[in-house]
């Protein structure tokens, strides 16, 4: 038996999420659909992490056990002939020691959240951006990010169905930047709260049309209490990027820079 790691991305538009479920298509039912027509091998993967309903994925990480060995390259290829024409592709695979899991290996995921911010509707970004017509100050939403660095009880941003057994999560980092008309919020962390990245995206929303500020923020993070924060910014701008598994090793998240194509999720 082999254990591999592959990283995929995804359009998650079509999809019911990330999980499999009985009565909706997901991309955990299409990958592993794919996997039997390549070998005939019923098998499940494990994500690094689940994306909800419409969620989108640069960098996704799963693990998966073959009886069978394949060189890496032809599980890659192999997987993506079937996985056609579903918005669903393996970029990368290699033979993973077994020891790894996709999930329970993980040490930090990242997440990054896309508006775009102009007068005219969307039509390329459409459902894989959060439209926001009013004027954002980016800079003032980095500022008021940073009081949710560390580690915080945030039950503020929390689903009311979130099922995590404690509301205290360490955020690594947050960063709010502007690049022409779009902006991108980046957070990374060891573990989100359901809904997390969404409810906060909603919250600096607010910052960024001027309703609050640093210290607005500052006070809904200590009310402990959804009711407090802003709105949940829809799926469509949401993107699982990447993910590391050790503190030396590379991380395997897109690079943000490299252009449009890259920030599409």
């Amino acid at each position: 038996m082999t254990r591999y790691k592959l990283t995929i991305e995804y359009e998650g538009t079509d999809f019911f999420g990330w999980q499999r479920q009985k009565d909706h298509i997901s991309v955990q039912e299409v990958l592993e659909d794919a996997i039997i027509k390549f070998c005939g091998e019923k098998v499940q993967v494990f994500a690094s992490g689940r994306t909800d309903s419409g969620v989108h994925a640069l960098g996704q990480v799963v693990s998966m056990d073959l009886d069978k060995d394949f060189p890496a390259y032809k599980v890659r290829e192999a997987i993506n002939f079937h996985l056609r024409p579903a918005k669903v592709a393996v970029v990368d695979a290699e033979i993973a020691d077994d020891e790894f899991h996709a999930r329970f290996s993980a040490t930090e995921r990242s997440y990054l959240y896309r508006i775009i911010n102009r007068r005219a509707h969307l039509v390329l970004d459409h459902k894989r951006a959060w439209f926001v017509p009013q004027s954002l100050d980016a800079e003032a939403m980095h500022e008021a990010a940073q009081v949710l660095v560390g580690i915080h009880d945030f039950s503020s941003f929390r689903a009311k169905d979130c099922q995590a057994k404690s509301p205290v999560k360490s955020i690594n980092e947050i960063s709010v930047t502007r690049v022409g008309e779009e902006i991108r919020i980046e957070l990374s962390a060891r573990s989100f709260l359901y809904h997390q990245v969404r409810n906060i995206a909603g919250s600096l929303k607010r910052v960024g049309i001027g309703k609050w500020t640093r210290e607005d923020i500052r006070r809904v993070l200590e009310a402990k209490d959804r009711s407090q924060a802003g709105e949940m910014a829809p799926a469509w701008g949401l993107y699982f990027v990447g993910v590391k598994f050790d503190p030396q090793e590379e991380d395997v998240r897109h690079d943000l820079s490299a252009g449009k194509e890259a920030t599409v999720q």
